[in-house]
């Protein structure tokens, strides 16, 4: 049995490259840059007006001119109307080309217009002021994005304003989702008064999706041939296994002879962790890993949180996240010596402390107890009693 850090860094070390693939740019939110996006101009591309108000020559202001003739109004979007004398000024809107011949913005609330006049009420008058320049936030051919950023809404806004309708992405693993149980019926299905309904497989699906990852879904009977028959499937077709349940020391447990007769190598079986302590992880002779969770669902849950998604971002070329602490904000006692990974309520206190208070269930199968917490607090191996007040790492979820 190993800790939990040697499990985690077995698994980071077992990262690869499943290539890139182009998407159209609406559907890329969430998903990883695999290259660089290069502004086609200059950003913005022209001297762009920030206020309603009128365009001006500051040197007229400089001469004393106060009053300036109206000559046109200018809508973002129009081709810039030039004024040719001093005293002229053109209307123009947020958003519209200052002509060459003005280089001065004046908003309306610094003015008052009257019969086709507009005039100063202000001597705060700067030159250059409510102009957004040319090329201010990007040069032509400048790098606006680039490889392994995750792209958000601000993002494909960037990206649409220079023109790439498609964008290459770093390629997602092809996931398999496989649970297996005699005692498992589907959710549609009436159980009888000794099965239960499957739940662990849709949870991990839910979680993958919100990291835009599709997994599928295949459940298997306890029956080693068919376990056999359908994992050797699995190994042939996806990138990466998730198994829940089936790996323990039952007598029904077939999982881990069936992959050791599939070629799947065993890096480690078993962590001092709870809940998850039978944890399986191993890799096949063509590539595939394969993470075997234990069946309770709190512990593939908190499985999934722990081990497989900082693989994920690792695999994307993402740098890790920064660890999230929080405050114990009641005393805990856990016996067994195993690293305890506690379902936790977070909250912040008016010190903006955020803090952890512990929810409190009943073991690794009282799956109901998560929909009351936020994240698991890791609580270190070694100890029995954490006290309130004690900060320690936490998983939100």
């Amino acid at each position: 049995m190993i800790t939990v850090e040697e499990a985690e860094k077995i698994i980071l070390a077992q990262t690869a490259d499943f290539g890139a693939e182009i998407v159209p740019f609406e559907m890329s939110l969430g998903r990883i840059l695999a290259e660089n996006i290069k502004a086609d101009r200059d950003l913005p591309p022209f001297n762009r007006v920030t206020m309603d108000g009128i365009a001006v020559k500051y040197e007229a202001i400089e001469n004393g001119i106060s009053t300036f003739h109206i000559k046109a109004t200018q809508a973002a979007g129009d081709a810039p109307i030039e004024i040719e004398d001093h005293n002229e000024c053109v209307e123009i809107m947020t958003g519209a080309m200052l002509p060459l011949s003005a280089d001065t913005v004046i908003r309306y609330e610094d003015l008052e217009l009257r019969a086709g006049l507009a005039t100063l009420v202000t001597d705060e008058i700067k030159r250059d002021q409510n102009i957004h320049h040319q090329g201010r936030d990007k040069k032509l051919d400048d790098i606006v994005a680039g490889v392994g950023q995750v792209i958000t809404p601000a993002l494909i806004s960037l990206i649409a304003s220079v023109g790439e309708s498609e964008v290459r992405v770093k390629k997602m693993p092809r996931v398999m989702i496989v649970s297996s149980g005699d005692e498992l019926v589907g959710v549609a299905e009436t159980p009888s008064p000794y099965q239960i309904r499957r739940s662990n497989s849709y949870t991990i699906q839910a979680v993958l999706k919100q990291h835009r990852l599709n997994a599928d879904v295949l459940h298997i009977p306890d029956d080693p041939a068919a376990i056999k028959r359908q994992l050797k499937n699995c190994l042939q077709n996806y990138d990466v296994l998730l198994l829940s349940g089936g790996i323990s020391m039952g007598k029904f447990d077939h999982i881990p002879k069936a992959l050791e007769e599939l070629s799947v190598s065993k890096f480690f079986h078993k962590v001092q962790q709870r809940p998850g302590k039978p944890f399986w992880f191993g890799k096949h002779e063509n590539g595939v890993l394969v993470f075997a969770f234990p069946g309770n669902p709190v512990a593939t849950f908190m499985c999934v949180y722990r081990y497989f998604l900082p693989w994920l971002q690792s695999v994307a070329g993402q740098p890790a996240k920064s660890p999230q602490f929080a405050v114990l904000n009641n005393r805990f006692s856990f016996q067994p010596q195993l690293k305890c990974f506690l379902q936790v309520k977070l909250h912040s206190n008016e010190h903006c402390q955020l803090m952890a208070t512990p929810v409190e269930g009943n073991g690794s199968g009282d799956f109901a107890n998560l929909a009351d917490a936020d994240a698991f607090i890791e609580l270190p191996l070694g100890r029995n009693e954490f006290k309130k007040g004690e900060v320690f790492r936490i998983w939100p979820f």
